[in-house]
């Protein structure tokens, strides 16, 4: 194996209408209607918008059977039309709706948690007999749909969701990655039984962590029965805006840079063709990556286990601390530090504090927490005493990259009272023992902590080697130094942090992003930036790497900021707002949730650490929104239930009061706090 190239997991190939999945075929982008199935025209517009956005595969709900009856117009109407786009059926509850869609699309997308299974929250001991007894009649429900299916060629896709696994897997497997993963290979099984393979494997989350698991322990489970099936890649409940874009990136990209996706669904609580570019985007930095060799500098590529992490069970890495102060440290198990990048020159030291102190006012819990500026020249030293001096109790720590390796002139921080802490960054190009000495005690005598970044890759070892002897001190906080030619700067990172563990080394490391580290370097616009941080900063911090980061390209300081919080947030590395688990609508839901879901944003959005779920019906109901406080659900035509968890609480609310609702039982569970007292 080719080191330099990322091996792409090969699949079967599995036909969609004329479109095929897997193999060595492009990754297919898809999106799903949102229109009411039963209004063919309107179904019709919305899937050629779709078409002419870009979209592969159109997937369109069936609830029931009359909705399943409408497809076969659809159908027609697409094929007069001149467009032939493969179309899938989304079934949930309803087998009969499964054998009517079956008829009239390319695909059936059925989930196994309810198709032909009890769903009632049950707490219940199986047996192993009966535990058979309920696989029998599993094997029963399905069969019928697998042999028509076969019959007619069709596809199929068993696609699990987190939140809506069977009280059966529940029960025994529990409410995890595992669950989900056992949950389709029993439906795996009954379509190989009648020697059907045409079928397609998900295994979304609403949290991207449990997607990522589930996803790599699906591939372990079919690789080691010998199946070797596509993956339909995406995160449920993703949300929208910015934070969708994040969590979904960090989620589907993380697996693509393992390799793995054959299909790809951005899912969006937007007009549905808004998902479209966003997917081909993440397809073509992924296809890039599959096929670029890498620098020839560079012999080995780390993967995650080499890293120390087991790609199947989500950890913190262990590192060292840096001791900032009594009340603040980097590393360890502290959540990972923001470092804001200030384009500002030195020279105006009072406007750099000026606004650094508008930020934090406005920020609170999301503050800036290590400014970083640039150290160009001697004039620069005063400046920088006077930032320090401004800066005082704003900011715990300051990061100085020495661009002309002056820093040890710096005043000690034991002479400018209450000043940040100092955290000197210095690269090295060209590692010199002796020069990395003479840093490190220089700036130790300052009192001062160090920050270094080493390139080429080649180094890494040696690095580790010096730095294993060389231990005076608290540990530097490592990053990588990008170059040109460098395609891949996650491989890179891990590289890094392989480097450092097999050496018993354990200093924290420091993701910085910039434009050395994009994955498609010829893009320069923001919603590219935003996507390569995602695919950089999501899969270490999910992995457990990442001590610190920053975002070097974002417009301004507090953009970089928020940009920065909101990929931890994506990634689950740390909470510093309300967390949202909204579903992108379909023919099922029952209220607008564009509009919905802003109303709810702008009454909760300061709830730092509650997670609400918006949800169109009771398919993304109780069992989609499993990591959730507290939900929103369509529960008819203009009236919404509330839960607490999986339990409803209240229903039939009238709509144009359910927002307000929703807040009292917040309140009422001791989870509100006013907008103005958040602290």
């Amino acid at each position: 194996m080719n080191k330099g190239l990322i091996k792409r997991w090969k699949t079967r190939e599995v036909p969609v209408g004329d479109v095929y999945v897997g193999a060595n075929n492009a990754i297919r982008v898809q999106s799903m209607t949102t229109t009411d199935t039963k209004n063919v025209d309107a179904t019709v517009a919305q899937t050629v918008a779709l078409a002419e956005a870009g979209c592969e595969i159109v997937r369109i709900t069936a609830p029931n059977v009359r909705a399943a009856e409408a497809l076969k117009d659809i159908r027609t109407k697409l094929d007069k039309s001149g467009y032939n786009i493969p179309l899938v059926a989304d079934i949930h509850f309803n087998p009969q709706a499964a054998m009517e869609a079956v008829e009239h699309v390319e695909k059936v997308r059925i989930n196994p948690g309810n198709y032909a299974d009890r769903k009632k929250f049950q707490i219940r001991e199986y047996s192993d007999a009966q535990y058979d007894e309920e696989l029998q009649r599993l094997h029963e429900g399905f069969s019928p749909l697998v042999k028509r299916a076969k019959a007619l060629g069709r596809s199929l896709r068993i696609g699990t969701n987190h939140g809506s696994l069977s009280d059966r897997i529940l029960n025994r497997y529990g409410d995890t990655p595992l669950g989900m993963v056992e949950s389709a290979m029993e439906f795996i099984r009954i379509a190989q039984s009648h020697s059907f393979r045409d079928v397609i494997l998900s295994m979304k989350a609403s949290n991207p962590k449990v997607m990522i698991q589930a996803y790599r322990l699906a591939v372990e489970k079919m690789t080691n029965e010998g199946m070797n099936y596509p993956l339909h890649l995406g995160v449920t409940e993703a949300g929208d805006g910015e934070d969708g874009r994040i969590k979904s990136a960090v989620g589907i990209g993380a697996l693509l840079l393992d390799g793995y996706g054959d299909t790809i669904r951005v899912s969006l609580t937007e007009d549905p063709v808004q998902e479209i570019p966003v997917a081909k985007d993440l397809a073509r930095r992924a296809e890039r990556l599959w096929s670029t060799q890498f620098h020839e500098t560079s012999k080995h590529f780390s993967t995650v286990r080499d890293t120390g992490t087991d790609p199947l069970e989500f950890k913190r890495r262990e590192s060292g601390t840096l001791d900032i102060n009594k009340k603040f440290k980097v590393g360890s198990k502290s959540p990972p530090r923001i470092i804001v990048p200030i384009t500002t020159p030195l020279s105006k030291s009072g406007e750099i504090a000026n606004e650094i102190a508008r930020i934090q006012t406005q920020s609170k819990d999301a503050a800036i927490e290590g400014p970083l500026v640039k150290l160009e020249s001697m004039s620069d030293i005063k400046h920088l005493d006077l930032l320090r001096v401004a800066l005082a109790g704003a900011v715990p720590f300051l990061v100085i990259e020495d661009k002309v390796e002056i820093a040890h002139k710096i005043t000690p921080d034991s002479e400018i009272e209450a000043s940040p802490s100092l955290v000197v960054f210095r690269e090295f190009r060209n590692f010199d023992p002796k020069d990395y000495i003479n840093f490190v005690q220089l700036t130790n005598e300052a009192g001062f902590f160090t920050a270094t970044g080493v390139l080429p890759l080649s180094l890494y070892g040696e690095v580790g080697d010096f730095l294993s002897d060389y231990s005076d001190g608290p540990p530097p906080l490592l990053t990588h130094t990008p170059q040109e030619l460098h395609t891949n700067p996650l491989f890179a990172y891990r590289e890094l942090v392989t480097a450092v563990r097999n050496r018993n080394l354990d200093a924290p490391i420091w993701i910085r992003i910039n434009g050395d580290t994009r994955f498609q370097p010829e893009e320069k616009f923001f919603s590219s930036r935003l996507l390569d941080a995602a695919l950089l900063a999501g899969p270490l911090l999910c992995d457990g790497i990442g001590d610190a980061i920053s975002v070097e390209e974002a417009s301004d300081a507090d953009s970089s900021r928020a940009l920065a919080y909101n990929l931890l947030q994506g990634a689950r590395a740390r909470i510093s707002k309300t967390e949202f688990v909204a579903c992108p609508s379909c023919g099922r839901t029952l209220f607008n949730l564009e509009t919905t879901t802003q109303k709810i944003k702008e009454r909760t959005n300061h709830l730092k650490g509650v997670t609400i779920a918006v949800m169109g019906c009771i398919v993304n109901g109780p069992g989609e929104m499993a990591d959730a406080d507290f939900g929103y659900v369509g529960g008819a035509p203009g009236k919404i239930n509330l839960y607490v968890g999986k339990k409803c609480v209240q229903t039939s609310i009238p709509e144009e009061h359910a927002v307000e609702r929703l807040v009292d039982l917040i309140k009422e569970h001791g989870q509100w706090r006013e907008p103005n007292s958040i602290s």
